[in-house]
Parts: structure tokens; C-alpha cells; sequence
């Protein structure tokens, strides 16, 4: 019988995932809508706003479910995690208000000018707005994760001995919660991925129209004026996203092996302690002395942890010699039995499946410039199939890094950090809080997101289907600079 703690982990971590779908898409997209009408404006050429419009209303989609899903989250902190917040409240709370106070209403303020304000307001106004609201996105997102970086590793808070809660260290220790390296490292990580997964999206959902085009309604002109250049934007932001995913991923995942050392062991499969370790493939998580596929060149997990492939500075802890360290600590806080690994096998493969997307990615923009360079287009039904196969990739890389980001956090809910702010995840739990209102809340949560991930998906298929040619219209493009486009029915 499962009891409050796991439920209540499994109830936020269904809602983080079900959430973080919509998020990464809204981030990018938003700043790749604006560039599109960006270019209507200055070119006064109709195509560039038909596609703004087009990719518009499926940014309107995914906002709107982004926010139906996000609400949730925030109860949780004060219901089943009300030990957390009752410790840590005072400093969690602060990026989370800015969050909503600042960076929401800057997004949805702006939005709504966007949407309603298309025939109201000037077109630099109205430019500015999307602007405005790509802005927003990444701001709120800032805050969000300068929240949680505070659980990576706690900076700029003391512990107040008479209530024992943990405090911001004045404005000072503020500003450090915002901008200390954890926070930037994530921060600059995340905004990478979201532009990864919307340009995929933009790439993808136009290659597919480029090949449907030609097919279906015999139209190259649309393919070669509409779809191939929304299909360049989208694939200069995976091609960008991709190598600044792999970089900040790199020098992230460095950061890690430094502040949280059980989960950096457990990412790398490092086992036993050592210098010039070579990099794991695969290995049987089940049994640590058992199978393992080893990439044959000596020193490069070591070279990925510490930049250095041979020598004392190469050497990497194993997990069980940093957990009995751990252990010897923290003994007399939390006993001497207490085990600090996280669950190795999700830490493990969700760190290999997101590096592994993130590769595959950088390959697969690559290919698509090929296959539109100089005068070419996608004609062929097959690649546009595969292009929308690959729109599920980012946002599974995503998710398999915000799995690796909490359950490799794991025991902590508040890693330890600087004057001894921290927190083990069992001791967060709400002592009130029944095993079965957990149970209850986390079915019906589940079952309403499923639905409403359901619509999302038909909504974004409706619209994806219904393309720039709404009720049959063939669009004949005309080059000239301020023509409108001529309809045939």
C-alpha cells in the first residue's frame, strides 16, 4: 500500500510532467510567431501574416492549456507539501510572486492585446505586443526556476534557530536565490530546449505542408512561398537550440557532479570511485557489479565531468563512497542508516535519453537544410511523415530532463546547502494529509489532464490540418511586395 509520501510525489510529478508539455512549446513558439510578424510588418508581404496567423492560433492553444495545467501546481505546495512550505515559504514564495505579479500578467496582458488588438491598435503596437508577450514567457520561466534551483542547492537563506524556518538573507540573499549559477545554468538550459521544441514544431508541421502542397492541391507556389521559408526559421531554431542545448547541458551537468554529488554519480553510471573513467553506455541498474557497455576510449566520462581525461584531476567519486560519506555527515541529523541515492535506474537512463535526443536533433536539422537547400523542396509524402514524427522527440528530452532534475534530487526535496539550509523529501510531506485524499485528488487530476490533453492534441491536429488555406482556398502568391494573395475556389 502505497503511502502519502510516494502518492504525493507521484501527484506532482504527473502534474510537472503533464504541465511542462505545454511550457517549452508556448516559450519558443511565442518568440518565433513574433519573428514571422516581425517580417510581415517590415516586408509588407502577406504570406509572413498569414503564417503569423496560422502559428498563432496554435501558440493561443497551447498557452491557454499551459495555464489550465500550471494552477494546480501551486496548491499542491500548500496542501501536500505544507511541511516544505512551512520551511522554506519565506524564499519559495518570493520568485513565485514575482512570477505571477510580474511576468503572468505581462504575458497575458499582452496576449490579449495581441489577439484583440489586431485591427484596433497600430501595427508596431501590435508587433510590440507579441513582443511583449515572448518576453513575458521567458521571465516567468526565469522565476520558475530560480525557484526551483533554490532546491538544487539553497544560496542566500539562513535558518532562523528560534522558529527553525529558513530565511531570505535580506535583499542581498535575494539576489542571489535569482542569479546564482544553479539558477542561470538552468535557466539558459531550459530557454534552449524550448526553442528546440518549438522550432522542431515550426520545421516539422512546414515540411509536412511543403510535400501536402505539391500532393494534394498541386500548388508548388504555396510550398515555395509559404512553406519553405517558415520551414528555415524553424530549423535555424533547432539547429541554434540544439548546440546551445548540448553546450549548457555540458557545463550544467558539471555544476551538478559539484553541488549534488550522488545524483552526478548516478547520471554518469559512475560506480566506483576512480581517475580516467570511461564513458557507460548502458549498464543493469538492478545490479551494479553485473553488465555494463562501455564506450572504449579511455577518460571521457571523466573528461565530461571535469574536463580533464587523465591524472588526480580526472578522478570521479563512485555513488556508494559518496553515499557513506553522506552518510557520516548527516549521521547525526538523520541517522547513520540513512541512504542518500537516488533511484539509479530513472537517474541513469533519463540522463542518457535526453543527451541522446538532443544529438539526434542536432543531425536531424542538419538534414532538413539539406533537403530544402538552393532551389529543392520536400515533395516526397514519406519525409513529411517522418518530420512529424519528430515533433514528440524535444518534448520527450524535456521531460526526461525534469525527471532527471527532481528524482536525481532524490532524498532531498531541498539539497543541502550553504548554512545548512536542507530538507529530506520525507520530512516536506503534509504530517495531516490521508494516504487516500492524496489518492483521490491525484486520480481525478490525472483524468482531467488526460482530457485535457486529449483536447490540446485534437485542437493543435485541427488547425495544423486546416493550414493557410481556410474552407478549400488554393493561395496563388504573388512575388510583388505589397500584393495580396489571389484566391481560387
Amino acid at each position: 500500500m502505497l503511502e502519502a509520501l510516494d502518492l504525493a510525489r507521484w501527484q506532482f510529478g504527473v502534474t510537472t510532467v503533464y504541465h511542462f508539455l505545454q511550457v517549452p512549446l508556448t516559450i519558443g513558439l511565442a518568440t518565433l510567431v513574433a519573428i514571422m510578424q516581425t517580417k510581415a510588418r517590415k516586408t509588407g508581404d502577406p504570406k509572413w501574416q498569414r503564417v503569423t496567423d496560422f502559428f498563432g492560433k496554435i501558440l493561443i492553444i497551447n498557452f491557454a492549456l499551459g495555464v489550465a495545467t500550471g494552477i494546480v501546481q501551486e496548491f499542491q505546495f500548500g496542501m501536500n507539501w505544507s511541511e516544505y512550505s512551512r520551511y522554506v515559504g519565506d524564499i519559495f514564495g518570493a520568485p513565485l510572486a514575482f512570477e505571477a505579479l510580474l511576468a503572468f500578467f505581462l504575458e497575458s496582458t499582452f496576449l490579449g492585446l495581441w489577439i484583440f488588438g489586431k485591427d484596433r491598435l497600430s501595427p508596431k503596437v501590435h508587433n510590440l505586443s507579441i513582443w511583449l508577450f515572448a518576453f513575458g514567457t521567458a521571465i516567468s520561466a526565469f522565476f520558475i526556476l530560480a525557484a526551483n534551483a533554490f532546491m538544487q542547492y539553497p544560496v542566500g537563506a539562513v535558518v532562523n534557530p528560534e522558529t527553525g524556518r529558513a530565511e531570505l538573507d535580506g535583499m542581498g540573499g535575494f539576489l542571489r536565490v535569482l542569479f546564482n549559477e544553479t539558477s542561470l545554468f538552468q535557466f539558459a538550459h531550459t530557454l534552449f530546449a524550448a526553442f528546440l521544441v518549438a522550432g522542431t514544431f515550426v520545421a516539422a508541421i512546414s515540411i509536412w505542408w511543403m510535400s501536402r502542397s505539391v500532393r494534394v492541391t498541386g500548388n508548388e507556389k504555396e510550398a515555395r512561398a509559404y512553406w519553405k521559408p517558415t520551414a528555415k526559421i524553424g530549423l535555424t531554431a533547432m539547429l541554434i537550440a540544439s548546440i546551445g542545448a548540448i553546450g549548457t547541458g555540458h557545463f550544467m551537468g558539471q555544476h551538478v557532479i559539484d553541488i549534488q554529488p550522488a545524483k552526478g554519480a548516478a547520471m554518469m553510471g559512475t560506480m566506483e570511485s576512480g581517475e580516467a573513467h570511461e564513458l557507460t553506455l548502458l549498464m543493469d541498474t538492478r545490479d551494479t557489479d553485473g553488465y555494463q557497455l562501455l564506450l572504449p576510449i579511455p577518460g571521457v566520462e571523466s573528461f565530461m565531468a571535469t574536463n580533464h581525461f587523465t591524472g588526480e584531476e580526472s578522478f570521479l567519486p563512485g555513488l556508494d563512497d559518496v553515499n557513506a560519506e553522506l552518510q557520516e555527515k548527516y549521521a547525526d541529523v538523520y541517522g547513520e542508516d540513512q541512504d542518500y541515492r537516488p533511484n539509479l535506474t530513472v537517474t541513469f537512463y533519463s540522463f542518457r535519453a535526453m543527451m541522446g535526443i538532443g544529438f539526434a536533433m542536432l543531425a536531424v536539422s542538419l538534414l532538413g537544410f539539406w533537403q530544402i537547400k538552393g532551389s529543392k523542396i520536400n515533395r516526397a509524402e514519406g519525409w513529411g511523415k517522418f518530420w512529424l514524427w519528430m515533433i514528440p522527440l524535444p518534448f520527450l528530452a524535456s521531460s526526461f530532463g525534469w525527471i532527471l532534475q527532481e528524482m536525481g534530487r532524490q532524498p532531498w526535496v531541498v539539497v543541502p546547502g550553504e548554512n545548512n539550509v536542507m530538507l529530506l523529501t520525507n520530512l516536506g510531506v503534509s504530517s495531516s494529509v490521508s494516504a487516500a485524499s492524496v489518492l483521490i485528488s491525484m486520480v481525478a487530476f490525472t483524468a482531467l489532464y488526460t482530457g485535457l490533453g486529449v483536447i490540446w492534441i485534437a485542437l493543435i491536429r485541427r488547425y495544423a490540418l486546416e493550414g493557410i488555406n481556410t474552407k478549400s482556398k488554393v493561395v496563388e502568391y504573388d512575388s510583388t511586395a505589397n500584393a495580396q494573395p489571389n484566391f481560387v475556389y
